[in-house]
């Protein structure tokens, strides 16, 4: 059985088809987030904080770190910023975490610094970027996120998309991470602009299951970009992604209609143990309060257990095309 270990200074979480399913918080990214952006350009780290706690309340497995604040010298500027970011964070909770970057030396430096074993969010199937981040993998023993897109952009075909993917694992192979330690993104279509999008990634997500035999990860929201109601959309959404394969996501673990449907197929594809969970979150629940804040979970991170620029970045390139 394909487990994918990720952990904090205290918490160990596996990501796996066994396990209930993984959420990995992704609200500590300033991209299209402006007003974050200047806080921590300006070294205010409140929201930052905030974002966390809330996070980790809400029941979020893993938390998303990503201090890309501007497209200006982040080769420079990054390093820095996402250290000083990722310390933060994990001194305040103890889940563990996701470093993300498109820069290399962001990534090592937030490697040096982070406690336990954090998931290195990402790697493309682009030489030069294959080059620069599985060495680093290797040499800190952590697991990856592997984005199905190469030099060519990211492919309207799926079988495109899963050659990407089984190129980037047997490139792993050959810098000897086993193929448990890479978690793929088989990347969502907005099912607004691409009617198919959802029948693409189910059937993607069974075929990297069966034969490369990975856990797999996508940015949640991506499928509605461009819809209206998005919240509906991917709360329908998730059962199926889960049925389909998928091992986790990087969403808002803040919005209770979709932290619902991840329990409810937790329950259903009997990865929540007697629904224990399920019972201790909503034995409170009253009808009335529907809407209302989302219900306390059992435990921050309880259950189980990812290129670029995450939430923001993809739906930008997906929307130009």
């Amino acid at each position: 059985m394909t487990r994918t270990i990720v952990a904090s200074a205290t918490r160990e979480i596996i990501i796996g088809f066994d396990q209930p399913f993984c959420v990995i918080g992704e609200r500590i990214n300033p991209t299209g987030r402006k007003k974050l952006a200047a806080e921590m350009m300006e070294g205010n780290f409140e929201t930052v904080k905030k974002d966390a706690l809330e996070q980790a309340a809400c029941g979020a497995t893993m938390l998303d770190v990503n201090a890309g604040v501007t497209a200006v010298n982040p080769n420079e500027t990054e390093p820095a910023l996402l250290v000083q970011t990722l310390q933060i964070v994990q001194d305040l909770v103890d889940l563990p975490l996701s470093i993300d970057s498109s820069v290399s030396g962001a990534i090592e430096a937030a490697l040096k610094v982070a406690k336990g074993r954090p998931l290195v969010n990402s790697v493309t199937g682009e030489e030069e970027k294959l080059e620069a981040i599985l060495p680093l993998v290797k040499k800190y023993n952590v697991p990856v996120v592997a984005i199905s897109n190469d030099e060519t952009g990211i492919s309207m075909d799926p079988d495109v998309r899963f050659a990407v993917a089984k190129k980037i694992v047997e490139r792993c192979a050959d810098y000897g991470i086993p193929a448990h330690d890479v978690v793929v993104d088989p990347l969502v279509m907005p099912i607004g602009a691409l009617g198919d999008a959802g029948r693409q990634v189910f059937a993607l997500l069974r075929r990297l299951r069966e034969e490369l035999k990975v856990n797999t990860t996508c940015g949640l929201s991506n499928i509605s970009f461009g819809l209206p109601h998005r919240h509906g959309i991917n709360a329908g959404f998730i059962p199926m992604v889960i049925g389909a394969g998928m091992t986790s996501a990087i969403m808002n673990p803040v919005r209770p209609q979709e932290m619902e449907a991840v329990r409810a197929a937790n329950v259903l594809n009997g990865t929540d143990r007697d629904c224990t969970t399920w019972i201790k979150t909503y034995k409170d629940y009253k009808p009335a309060a529907a809407g209302a804040a989302a219900p306390a979970p059992v435990a921050a991170g309880e259950g189980a257990a990812s290129g670029g620029r995450r939430r923001g970045g993809r739906e930008a390139r997906m929307a130009r095309g």
